[in-house]
């Protein structure tokens, strides 16, 4: 990997220890490594707390300002923070700034106790010199910043300092020029009502951004959250914990350079007008990562007109859940995908989930797409020739996916050993498009399979592994057919009712034997252990004798 793993149970431990900062709200294994092998951000507990009788207090009156106490100076409507320390805020500057010129080291915080500050030449709120900055809402309080179009500043709260934001008031920024909020260095919000609009990206932190509670509103003409470091493979990262998050942006939901770690809290982005809108040139991306995204809790509900969810490298979700629809791809990685737990549900995409490497291990994934459910192809490798590198691998897990084309769709090898797969493919084209279809080897060696559509497999079935009936009818069969597979002698083995028309059907249960004869029913009605997209084992036996079958030979 390109970064240094923390052992686990130093991990752990850490976690223990300081419950406060981003790492202990990692629960998720894949999320925990990930935060592990990037910087660390750099709030502490201790900045958090301080002596109250120590705060200068600085009254707002306007055009102007004023304060007794040290480390302010103030020159007509603008204040600046000249040193380390604490400083409240209260009431407005028309056209004004607050400024922090803090060359010394030590935490500067700023309390925004009900202040309103719009600026038209720079931005009202800006740190230009500091080690450490904090910017304070305490409860009930309601804060505003806005610049104006054209200012000299990149957005309306901009820091040169690595910058922490935090209390449980509410700030509304307004970035007119360009980005709502910024900062050189990194990036953390911890708590607050936080609305954001901006020209530009929403929030951007250089370094990281990381969000561990609070509620966020940002609605961005650029990205509503973004990471843009590109100079440090540790840096560049966006952390999302516990909070809320309501994205709407023209450009992408979440944007890193490097990765998006998801461990808690809620994500709701809209981007580029939504699925229903056709892609253009420009990303519009619900959730980007440039190395890594990983999803361990939480929900993540994405509507883009470009991929829901996209890595330039890997994704691995194991835990949390994950909505998605798309205009383009639900799920993409350039790499491999993984999905080992949690829930994954594509409701609109033009492929569902894809990846050269695709693995799915365990978790309940529902994928609807109007071309491939499930792709696996590989760069330079045209697509019906056999890909070396590409392939999915079912291995447990709950999966039903409903293609436009195939179901599972592999360029290089199909391999099915556990779990529950619903595979329906096309409803309207046979022949080349399948539920099952793999220009190299298919293998089925465990777990309960269905594969459904005009043609269920594409591909050979296999002659050895786990044994399978194939069946194709006469004529299509309507949408909401209910079918039975059962042994000679009246057992039921399963039933299944299909959500779409089909022509042919493979069962692939543990409870058949090769080259033993099974008996087709259709009609009557289900019954039995519901394992998943509409597949039922056991039950009672119903319906009308359709055909007598082998196990092991024949196609659909």
């Amino acid at each position: 990997m390109r970064k240094t793993l923390v052992p686990m149970a130093v991990l752990l431990a850490t976690l223990v220890a300081v419950p406060t900062t981003a790492a202990q709200a990692a629960v998720g294994p894949a999320a925990a490594q990930a935060l592990a092998a990037n910087a660390p951000d750099h709030d502490d507990p201790a900045d958090h707390t301080w002596n109250t009788a120590d705060e200068v207090a600085v009254t707002l009156t306007g055009t102007g300002a004023t304060s007794a106490g040290p480390g302010v100076t103030i020159s007509g409507s603008t204040v600046t923070v000249t040193a380390a320390g604490t400083y409240r805020f209260a009431g407005s500057l028309t056209n004004g700034r607050i400024v922090v010129n803090s060359t010394g080291t030590g935490i500067v915080r700023l309390i925004l106790n009900n202040a309103s500050i719009t600026s038209s030449t720079a931005a009202p709120l800006a740190v230009t010199a500091a080690d450490e900055v904090m910017v304070v809402l305490p409860d009930g309080t309601t804060n505003s910043l806005t610049d104006a179009a054209g200012q000299s500043q990149t957005a309306a709260l901009f820091s040169e300092a690595d910058l922490t934001l935090t209390g449980n008031g509410a700030l509304t920024v307004r970035g007119n020029a360009a980005d709502g909020i910024a900062t050189e260095d990194g990036l953390v919000i911890d708590a607050g009502a936080l609305t954001v609009t901006a020209t530009d990206d929403g929030i951007r932190g250089q370094d990281y951004v990381v969000l561990t509670g609070g509620t966020q509103r940002i609605t961005a003409g650029g990205d509503a959250i973004k990471s843009n470091d590109a100079t440090d493979t540790t840096k560049g990262y966006v952390y999302l914990g516990a909070g809320t998050r309501t994205l709407t942006a023209t450009g992408d939901g979440v944007d890193a350079t490097t990765d998006v770690i998801v461990a808690g809290g809620a994500l709701t982005a809209t981007t580029g007008g939504g699925s229903g809108t056709t892609p253009g040139t420009a990303s519009t991306k619900g959730v980007k990562g440039g190395v890594l995204v990983v999803v361990s809790d939480g929900s993540v509900n994405v509507n883009s007109s470009d991929d829901g969810i996209h890595s330039n490298a890997n994704i691995t979700i194991d835990g949390g859940t994950v909505t998605a629809a798309s205009g383009d791809d639900a799920v993409h990685a350039d790499t491999a995908l993984t999905v080992s737990a949690g829930t994954v549900t594509v409701t609109k995409s033009y492929e569902g989930l894809e990846a050269m490497q695709t693995t799915l291990a365990g978790g309940t994934i529902t994928v609807t797409a109007t071309d491939d459910a499930v792709n696996a192809a590989e760069e330079g490798v045209p697509e019906m020739q056999n890909a070396p590198n590409a392939f999915i691998r079912v291995t447990g897990g709950v999966v039903t996916v409903n293609g436009g084309t195939d179901g599972l769709d592999s360029n290089g090898v199909l391999t099915i050993s556990g779990g529950v797969v619903i595979a329906n493919g096309s409803p309207t084209r046979g022949g080349g498009e399948g539920g099952l279809d793999s220009n190299g080897a298919l293998t089925m060696t465990g777990g309960t399979i269905v594969a459904t559509g005009l043609t269920a497999s594409t591909s050979t079935l296999p002659t050895s592994g786990q044994a399978w009936v194939a069946y194709s009818f006469s004529a299509n069969q309507p949408a909401g057919t209910v079918f039975h597979l059962a042994t000679t002698s009246g057992t039921q083995l399963a039933s299944f009712t299909s959500t779409r028309v089909l022509k042919g059907v493979i069962f692939d249960l543990p409870t058949i034997t090769r080259g033993t004869q099974y008996r087709i029913y259709t009609g009557g009605s289900v019954s039995g252990t519901a394992v998943g997209g509409g597949l039922y084992t056991g039950g009672t036996l119903s319906g009308t004798l359709i055909a007598t079958v082998t196990a092991g030979s024949g196609r659909a």
